[in-house]
């Protein structure tokens, strides 16, 4: 998912997106340690998925203060 696919996102949207993406890692990451991942470059992409959104809420929280 894109930045600006991100940004076109409510709060509550990318709030349940990142929920969904840390569960997702957390899994990976689980099956990684037992040995039967498939897809290691899924666990970078769902990192800097998660720090994406992170970053647009933060954004906006910045300008909530602003305002």
């Amino acid at each position: 998912m894109k930045v600006k696919e991100i940004r076109e996102l409510t709060n509550e949207e990318i709030h349940a997106k990142l929920k969904e993406s840390k569960e997702e890692l957390f899994n990976l990451r689980f099956s990684g340690a037992m040995g039967n991942l498939e897809k290691p470059s899924r666990l970078r992409d769902l990192r800097h998925q998660v720090a994406r959104l992170k970053t647009v809420l933060k954004e906006r929280e910045k300008e909530e203060k602003v305002d």
